[in-house]
């Protein structure tokens, strides 16, 4: 108990002692004009720090009572030509300041300047019979210098319904720090993620980055709305982003190329390599033929699945077609993102229709949004036969598979036997006609 008795008297005491450190140090004093002359301007606060040209804020004077009695003073003024005071009829009582007290003034003011530093005069008078009035120069800076905001990052071009990432930067170049940061995403025809931002505060000379997700469904802009408070005053800029749409530099970019048909009964099969050329990869890659083609069974659809950057895989078709003028290739997959892309590959097969018939070369189509485009092959060297019913011939064009001279080899091969057979028995003759002569 007794324990507990001085642990308690030792906080007290040193609770009284950060009071006492804490108060301001008194002068002992024996009349009101030497009390007065101790009463001083002992600080400022400006909110905002940097006023905007016409901009209104506060600024709040502290005034400390150094003697040992109470001071009063009265009839506190803030003089400039530059700068408005607001309130000038808020302070018609006067104010005691008590021994070691200080008294705050708060004045509400307007910067009516242009660009640069004032020092409005602050002054009080003392009640005190003979006592000089207290004075104080506050600086107060004006400044039209704004926050910039800006797009930092975004893609040379957007594709329709495909995820791109923009950075929104806002820089504040002030001398003062700005609070409040938020930034507002608008538009139509395009789905932002967020919709907003929350930056909050930014200090003088610093910057923020602040990354959104833009999916474009037509052209258009997206307007980022970017707001802030300089002290209590709202400013607000925008940053417009026109949504430029093109063709995606680093998608991935299928090609069709050594393709061969064969047909048997009323189908045709047909076969080929599908290459990535592009920049990134191709997620979930399929190929299927449209009308006026029909797809069959077995192959009526082929999944790829995944195909990398510079990487080819083969694929197989089955279907039927009245009229070869127009056998579409249709190739969707996806993007990192889940965004999904197609692009059609319209082949020409007429001239593989016949006996001896030359092929077409196809060509790779490049990648677009939604529904694609379809080009038509160029030319190339390849000899066939067959269609359906006419005895499964085998056309090929842009490869290496099909008859061509492969298919005299045999008789070749038995022309050159039935040579050698002959020259052999020749010559088997002739020495044994020559052995009967000796």
């Amino acid at each position: 108990m007794k324990s507990s008795f001085i642990l308690m008297s030792f906080l007290v005491l040193l609770l009284c002692s950060a009071a006492a450190s804490a108060a301001v140090n008194t002068v002992a004093v024996t009349n009101p004009q030497d009390a007065a002359a101790l009463v001083y301007v002992s600080g400022y606060d400006l909110n905002p720090v940097v006023f905007y040209p016409g901009e209104t804020g506060t600024v709040t004077v502290h005034v400390t009572n150094a003697a040992n009695t109470s001071v009063s003073v009265s009839q506190p003024d803030f003089i400039d030509p530059n700068v408005k005071l607001v309130n000038k009829g808020a302070f018609t009582t006067a104010t005691s300041i008590g021994p070691g007290a200080t008294a705050d003034y708060n004045f509400i003011v307007t910067a009516d300047g242009a660009d640069g530093t004032y020092f409005p005069l602050f002054t009080v008078s003392t009640n005190a019979y003979g006592g000089s009035a207290i004075h104080s120069q506050i600086p107060l800076k004006v400044d039209s210098t704004d926050v910039r905001a800006s797009i930092s990052k975004r893609p040379d071009t957007f594709s329709l319904e495909k995820t791109d990432m923009v950075n929104v930067s806002v820089v504040n170049p002030r001398l003062g720090d700005i609070s409040d940061v938020l930034i507002i995403a608008s538009g139509t025809g395009s789905d932002m993620s967020p919709e907003e931002k929350y930056v909050g505060a930014i200090p003088a000379g610093g910057s923020a980055e602040v990354p959104f997700a833009v999916t474009p469904h037509q052209q258009s802009d997206v307007i980022f709305n970017v707001s802030f408070r300089n002290g209590d005053n709202k400013h607000i800029t925008n940053v417009v982003l026109p949504l430029n749409i093109g063709v995606d530099k680093t998608a991935a970019i299928p090609i069709i190329n050594n393709i061969a048909i064969v047909g048997s009964g009323n189908s045709y099969t047909m076969t080929g390599d599908v290459t990535n050329a592009g920049i990134t990869d191709a997620s979930g890659l399929t190929l299927g033929v449209d009308a006026p083609a029909h797809a069959v069974e077995p192959y009526s659809s082929y999944a790829v699945g995944a195909l990398a950057s510079n990487d080819f895989s083969s694929f197989t078709l089955t279907f039927t077609a009245s009229d070869l003028s127009a056998v579409p290739v249709t190739i969707q997959w996806k993007d990192a993102d889940g965004n999904t892309f197609t692009t059609t590959k319209t082949l020409d097969l007429r001239t593989l229709a016949g006996s001896g018939s030359t092929g077409s070369r196809s060509g790779g189509g490049s990648a677009s949004s939604a529904t694609g485009g379809s080009t038509t092959g160029g030319a190339a060297s390849r000899a066939g036969a067959g269609g359906p019913g006419g005895g499964g011939g085998l056309f090929s064009f842009g490869g290496s598979r099909g008859g061509g001279l492969s298919s005299f080899y045999p008789l070749i091969a038995g022309a050159i036997i039935i040579i050698i057979a002959i020259v052999l028995w020749m010559k088997r003759k002739w020495i044994k006609a020559k052995f009967r002569k000796q």
